[in-house]
């Protein structure tokens, strides 16, 4: 069994991932750590985890488990790990921004490998340290990465992304209260996301000439988890060149499937699993991509890299079903 240790117990991401590692059968959870929260049950903070769980919340660290996960905030990861050591042997998956972008991706003597299995599989699997990629940066790459291969990303790419309530965190602010985002519908940080740069460098990666405007509107949804995005750009083949180029791409991709109807969040929340769909307009292909923020686009994606640099089977431990109703 693998020992595994959690930093940062008490977000919603570190929620998702005790639920997920408690029923791995591959896996125990040695320790969570959370200073604010040491000495309480577990559960008393996450609380459907009653009845799951006896675990309590610890301020001590084991510094020989077999993996780490690091769900704390952005920027606090370097600080975590400028305090802190683990052994040689221990693998750490980070879950905040601080190692996705180069020459961020090179810590003291760490070296992060941006983990979206989906563009960096083989490398993942020799890893021993990895970067969870952002949650709108996971359903917009899966958008259009298989354009960037064939290289046919030639003019802007038009981006209008929602998520969920639970992609703020958390911590409260003015905009999480219940009384605001209810009935309610908002834009932020258009055209400016801090997730428009791993998904350039992702795409330059798969075709380096690309040098296009992503124009992405960020938008708050009034649900709690999930992230649905559309995404247009120009496109010259037919939409069946466009379905037969997205089903060879993805065709090895465990969570990754392409929709011939239309798509919708419950399909994918509570799962681990993107769902993409593909539509013709004149010559603009448009994509539609679907997630959980907090599985796909966080904590099941950080398993799902555990799995990987571990050797285990991809899914081991993510067969999640939608609540569909």
């Amino acid at each position: 069994m693998l020992k595994a240790g959690i930093i940062g117990g008490a977000g919603y991401t570190a929620g998702e991932l005790i639920r997920l590692l408690v029923h791995h059968p591959a896996v125990k959870i040695d320790f969570v750590f959370s200073t604010s929260n040491a000495g309480n049950n577990i559960y008393a903070v996450h609380q459907d985890l009653l009845g799951q769980t006896e675990q309590s919340f610890t301020a001590i660290i084991n510094k020989d488990v077999d993996v780490v996960f690091l769900c704390l905030g952005h920027g606090n990861s370097t600080s975590f790990l400028q305090k802190n050591s683990f052994s040689d042997t221990t693998k750490i998956i980070d879950l905040s921004n601080d190692f996705r972008l180069y020459p961020n991706a090179k810590f003291i003597d760490k070296e992060f490998i941006y983990g979206l299995p989906e563009l960096n599989k083989d490398t993942i699997e020799k890893a021993s340290n990895i970067a969870n990629p952002g949650c709108f940066a996971t359903a917009i790459q899966l958008a259009i990465l298989p354009l960037a291969k064939n290289g046919l990303l030639k003019n802007d790419v038009h981006i209008n992304a929602t998520t969920g309530a639970t992609g703020a965190g958390v911590s409260k602010s003015a905009t999480t209260h219940f009384s605001w985002r209810d009935n309610n519908f908002s834009i932020y940080k258009a055209f400016t996301h801090q997730h428009l740069d791993e998904i350039s460098e992702s795409l330059k990666s798969l075709q380096p000439g690309f040098n296009e405007e992503l124009f992405f509107i960020p938008n708050r949804g009034n649900f709690s988890r999930g992230i649905f995005a559309s995404i247009y750009t120009d496109f010259e083949e037919s939409i069946d060149e466009a379905y037969t180029m997205f089903e060879k791409f993805y065709e090895d991709a465990v969570f990754t499937h392409i929709s011939k109807n239309e798509i919708h969040l419950k399909q994918v929340v509570n799962t681990n699993n993107c769902f993409i769909h593909l539509q013709k307009h004149n010559n603009k292909l448009l994509i539609t991509s679907v997630i959980d923020n907090l599985l796909k686009g966080a904590s099941g994606q950080a398993v799902q890299n555990m799995n990987l640099v571990f050797g285990l089977e991809e899914n081991l431990g993510l067969n999640l079903k939608a609540t569909y109703f």
